[in-house]
Parts: C-alpha cells; structure tokens; sequence
C-alpha cells in the first residue's frame, strides 16, 4: 500500500456501518468475533476508555442483524450464514446523569419501551427486570430466533456516582437484578456480550449471572480491541511515511492482556496519523483526578507503580466500598500486565506503566497535585532537561532544593510517607518521567538495588536516595560506590555519574548532592 491507498481516519467513529461505507481504515476483529461465537454464549470484556469497545459490540450487531454488505473482504464473511437475523436487545449506559437517585431505574425503561416499540411490542411492565425479561421472550417468540443482547458501558451508572457512595451502591444492586435477567432467561437468548471499564466483582455484582465468561485477560482475545504492531504496518501502511516508528512504539505500543502481542490504543494512533506530532493524547482525554487523589491518600508513590505485583484477586477487587489499587491503575490503563508470575497454584501479575505517554503524563499529574504553580512547572521542567544536557550538577541541586521548597508544609504534616526515602526518591522519579526520560527503578545488581538510573544523551545516571537526620558525610555516595551498581553499565562505553542525593528529616528538603564519575 502507498499514499494512493489512504482512506478516511475512522476519530470518534463508533459505527461499524459508518466506518465500512464511508471507506475509513478498518482492523478486521470479525476472527475473534467468529470464536466467540463458536466457543459460547454468554461474554464479559473489561477494556480502558476509548479502545474500541463500542465499536466492536457495534459490529457484532450488524453481525446479527445479517447486513453482509457491511462484511465484504473481512473474515468472517465466509464463515456466516447471511440468511438469518437475529432480534437485538443493546442496552447502552454512554449517557444520563447517573448520580441522580432513581435516574438509572428511568434510564433502563426508557431504553427497553424504545426497542420494544420500534419491534412493534407493547411494553407490558414498569419495572426494569420484568420488562427486560419479557421484551427477551416476546423478541424470541416473535422472531423465531433467540436474541442477541449486547451492554455497553454496563458498569457506567456505578463510576459516575463513586463519589455519592449510596448511590452507587444502589445502582450496583438495580443492575445486579437486571443482569440476573439474562441467566434466567438463557432458554431464549443466542448470544450475550457485556462490555465496559471496569470489572466489578462476580459477588457485587454478577451473583446472579453466574453463567459468564470473562475474557479481559484471555491471551486468545488480548487483541480483541486496539491495534497490533502487524496492523500499523499493513492496515495503516500508507499513515507511516514521514513518522519515526521506533518512536510511534515507545509513545503508544505497550498495553497487554495477556497475550503475546502487545497493543496500541487506537484513538492516539488516529490522531497521530492525523496531527503529525507525539502527544498525549489518550491520557488528555480523561483527567484522573480521583486515581491521583486515591494514589496519594493510601501513600502510593511513583516507584510503586513502575513495578506492582497483582493476583487474579487483586485485579477483580474492585467495588464501591473497596477498590484495590492495583485493580483501579490495571483496569484504567494506567498500568499493563508485563510478564505473569505463577506461585504456588496461584498466578500474579507484573504491572507497569504500558507506554511514554502514560508514563509521562501520569507523573505530570503527580507532581502537579504536590505543588500549586503551573508555570513553575513548566519551567521546572524545561530547567531539568537543559541542565542534565550539559551535565550542570550544581544547578540540579539548585532546582530541586526549589522544588522541595515550593511543596506546601501541610502536604507533608498530613502524609507520613514524607518521612521515608521512598517517598523522595518517588517524586525524583516523577519529575524525570514527566520530562521523558529513560528511567529504570530499583535495578537489581549482583550486590543489592540501585534506587533509580536514568540514561539521556549518551549518559547514564546513577542515584541513591537517603533520609538523614543530618547530612552524614556522603552516606548515599559511599552506597553508591560499595555496591558497584555501575559495573553492569560498563558495557555501553558511555559516561556513568554516580549521583547521592540525601534529605534532612526536619527540614524535608535536599541537603546532600554528590557527584562524581564511576
């Protein structure tokens, strides 16, 4: 394919039918599609916000509704039999004021009195599961096939209201009730698919659809939504003339689910193929103000979340009254699975951050809830990247005793993580991840853990954090060169510096910057 081949950029295209007649790009899902199909019957697909969700129920429904134009060329097209349609029944939470008591309750009817209108049915009930129920087997009876029920963003009535807890747990019971719904009706039912962000747990939640199958982390369908390396260079072949795609990877590639390949988001592709230029694009989407206040309120620092550890338990255990850390950073797309662990009979998760764009953008926003300038900043870390290119020690020092200085005194009175040098060295690690650099944390050595090396512009960096009640004569730089971190270095033939870096306990703020060359 080349330049002549490009088609339309399907941004904030959630139609199947749109994208196919109006010749956007499109990644062929319908494999996956087909699978599902064939392995079973009812399905559930936790994915982070704006990666295509809603577009891949949308597809199943032209599916069942048998429009085989809309499938020319794409994989399953030969595979199904075009001569059966199939009712649909698609719920769809994308809007309404959900923290309004009683609102979801009036949602769900008006949704299920619109379709059985346009079916031709009289609603016979006022009362979601009822109604549900019964538009389910009057669809089948009427139709002669079993329905096909699709949920979009089922979980939405319950993350909009988090901030009003009663109301978000009854509106976790309401659709607790109409999602038992479709257990009880499976007789009339050919195909169920749930979709939304986060996974609540099957106790909280889906008690009583004991029945579904949960394929978040299944390696089978891991690039079920967004784009595979494979994709960027065949589907979107006539995008990449003119882009780095070294770069294109280390921006976005990087979200895993298990599987073998790792995968893009695909709304920062689009609109980097439209725009030119790396941006956060995705992250900028959404502001994580409550992920950012719940990290800092349980003492989460940065260096925690370059290297957390999940089990299956962990990264279910989210409700309204209790949402694990992990499951909150994994389920939003702010850590991916890097590699899986089994002990014991049991399987736990590496996570990190999947890509620069979130790592970089969620330290920005770090940092921005521990000071209240903007434009100090910015200018801190414009000031950061200028000095480490010319390797000014003396300035570091300068601007990161600013740094520590402009960070209001209640801040720390009311947090006793300020107290421990991983808090220190999390928010050292947050200011070179906002800038971009290439940050590896806690790397183990033969003899012990390095606290934080960084590699820019042919360099490479080497601290040790410690908290002291006064300075003690080098005690991080004494670390530093006993452990002999720099030795596994060596081999890229580029200048290591060895960086101690000690904070006063009483004043918190930086009291020893020692330098020197391995």
């Amino acid at each position: 394919m080349g330049i002549s081949d490009r088609r339309k950029l399907p941004i904030g295209i959630q139609t199947f039918c749109k994208i196919r007649e109006e010749n956007c790009y499109y990644v062929d899902k319908t494999a996956h599609i087909r699978r599902l199909i064939d392995e079973g019957t009812h399905y559930f697909l936790s994915r982070p916000r704006r990666f295509g969700k809603s577009l891949f129920l949308d597809t199943l429904k032209e599916l069942f509704e048998g429009n085989e134009p809309l499938f020319e060329g794409l994989h399953i097209h030969d595979h199904w039999d075009w001569s059966v349609r199939y009712p649909i029944l698609r719920l769809d939470f994308g809007s309404g004021n959900f923290k309004e008591v009683g609102y979801l309750q009036t949602n769900v009817i008006a949704q299920l009195h619109t379709i059985a209108e346009e079916a031709g049915i009289a609603p016979r009930y006022d009362t979601a599961p009822e109604c549900f129920g019964d538009l389910i087997r009057v669809l089948h009876r009427q139709s002669g096939q079993r329905v096909v029920v699709l949920v979009d963003e089922y979980d939405k009535p319950i993350l909009d209201a988090l901030e009003v807890p009663e109301t978000a747990r009854d509106n976790r019971d309401f659709l607790r009730g109409l999602y038992s719904t479709i257990k009880s009706n499976d007789a009339h039912i050919k195909f169920t698919f749930l979709t939304g962000v986060s996974k609540f747990s099957k106790v909280s939640l889906f008690s009583g659809l004991n029945n579904l199958t949960d394929i978040t982390i299944d390696p089978q369908y891991s690039a079920i939504c967004g784009y595979t390396e494979e994709d960027l260079d065949t589907v979107f072949a006539p995008e990449l003339p003119g882009l780095d795609r070294d770069e294109i990877r280390r921006w976005y590639n990087g979200y895993s689910w298990r599987g073998q390949e790792k995968v893009y988001n695909p709304f920062d592709i689009l609109l980097l193929f439209r725009r030119q230029s790396f941006e956060a694009y995705w992250f900028e989407t959404g502001t994580p103000t409550f992920l950012i206040e719940t990290l800092l309120s349980r003492g989460v620092g940065a260096l925690a979340l370059d290297n957390m550890l999940g089990s299956d338990d962990l990264l279910s255990a989210f409700d309204v009254d209790h949402i694990a850390t992990e499951a909150l950073l994994f389920q939003t797309g702010y850590l991916t699975i890097i590699q899986t662990e089994p002990r014991g009979g049991e399987m736990y998760y590496r996570l990190s951050y999947p890509n620069r764009e979130v790592r970089q953008s969620l330290n920005r926003s770090l940092l921005n809830h521990l000071t209240g300038d903007p434009s100090q900043r910015t200018e801190h870390r414009a000031r950061l990247y200028d000095l480490l290119l010319v390797n000014d020690f003396a300035g570091l020092k300068s601007l990161f005793k600013a740094f520590f200085a402009s960070i209001p005194y209640q801040w720390h009175t009311n947090n006793d993580i300020a107290n421990y040098e991983g808090y220190y060295a999390s928010v050292f690690y947050s200011y070179f991840a906002s800038v971009g650099f290439d940050i590896v944390v806690e790397d183990s050595g033969s003899d012990g853990r390095l606290d934080m090396a960084v590699r820019f512009n042919d360099n490479v960096y080497l601290f040790e954090f410690k908290v002291v009640e006064l300075a003690s004569e080098g005690a991080a730089m004494a670390q530093l060169q006993a452990k002999g971190y720099a030795d596994k270095y060596r081999d890229l033939d580029q200048p290591i510096h060895l960086i101690g870096v000690e904070f006063s306990r009483e004043t918190r703020n930086l009291i020893a910057f020692e330098t020197t060359l391995a």
